[in-house]
């Protein structure tokens, strides 16, 4: 296959892990990623999901070859990210072929030829489905803009700009690090995994996870999702008719008096008391 792509002209970077690959993808920026799911170091699945969490690589179209069949493992592929599933064992002129057409459609986004398509809904006016419920994609930029403001607050409050290359390199990754976990955390919202299942789907070590909630956002990972799960009520209570009930089990609450107390907490009112005063005002 890598002889065939050479053919048409291709130049091909070969890695021989999950790590070394997704540390030459940040490197490089290839026009496409044709990318295994079990490699050493770090799995196909990682990867995708710190490419694509990352604004200088989430454009790049990730083509996953893969020897597994199950439903489960290619919706998952193609949920963190993927473009194409090929399944082993392949043509090498399907794959070619398929990475010709996604060249091809990857070069039309960048010319703006996709320009009419929807573009994601922004935080005071979200998308809404049938049921009055958030569109995933408006939470999601909500949640991404979330991360971006606090690092943004944290680092001018406490550090400043980085004193060194090497800061400046490990705050990006840690920025990368930190989206990648937000969007698996807004995913699960209802049922959170716990901290050491984010960091295996993010190929990194529990410690590294939790220290970059820490030292970046200067919370801890159960704050952050605490104070997702209030985020998510707040906009429920503001853009959906959901009863208190319904709210409290859409962000996993044990219970709706659970719930209200908790969210007055955050908020300094109890959901009813915000919702009528938001709609008052409205």
């Amino acid at each position: 296959m890598v002889e065939m792509l050479r053919q048409n002209d291709y130049r091909i970077s070969v890695a021989f892990d999950g790590a070394q690959g997704y540390a030459r993808a940040q490197a490089s920026l290839p026009d496409l990623i044709l990318l295994d799911i079990r490699m050493p170091k770090m799995d196909g699945f990682a990867v995708a999901r710190l490419l694509k969490a990352d604004p200088k690589t989430r454009h790049i179209p990730i083509l996953i070859l893969t020897s597994s069949v199950e439903l489960d493992q290619r919706l998952l592929g193609l949920r963190t990210g993927a473009v194409d599933y090929i399944v082993k064992p392949y043509a090498a002129e399907e794959v070619t072929e398929r990475v010709k057409i996604h060249l091809e459609l990857a070069q039309r986004v960048a010319a703006g030829d996709a320009s009419n398509q929807p573009t994601a809904p922004t935080y005071k006016n979200p998308a809404q489905d049938e049921r009055g419920m958030l569109a995933f994609s408006g939470l999601a930029k909500v949640d991404s803009d979330l991360i971006e403001g606090q690092l943004a607050a944290h680092n001018s409050s406490k550090t400043g700009e980085p004193k060194s290359a090497l800061e400046a390199i490990n705050l990006e990754r840690d920025r990368v690090l930190l989206r990648a976990a937000s969007l698996i955390i807004f995913e699960h919202l209802m049922e959170p995994p716990r901290s050491y299942e984010i960091a295996e789907q993010l190929g990194v070590s529990e410690r590294r996870l939790l220290r970059a909630f820490e030292l970046r956002l200067d919370m801890t990972l159960a704050d952050y999702i605490r104070q997702q799960r209030m985020m998510r009520a707040e906009q429920l209570l503001l853009h959906s008719s959901l009863s208190m009930v319904a709210i409290a089990d859409e962000i996993g609450a044990s219970s709706a008096a659970n719930f209200s107390t908790a969210f007055k907490e955050y908020a300094g009112k109890t959901p009813s008391e915000f919702r009528k005063t938001a709609r008052l005002s409205g």
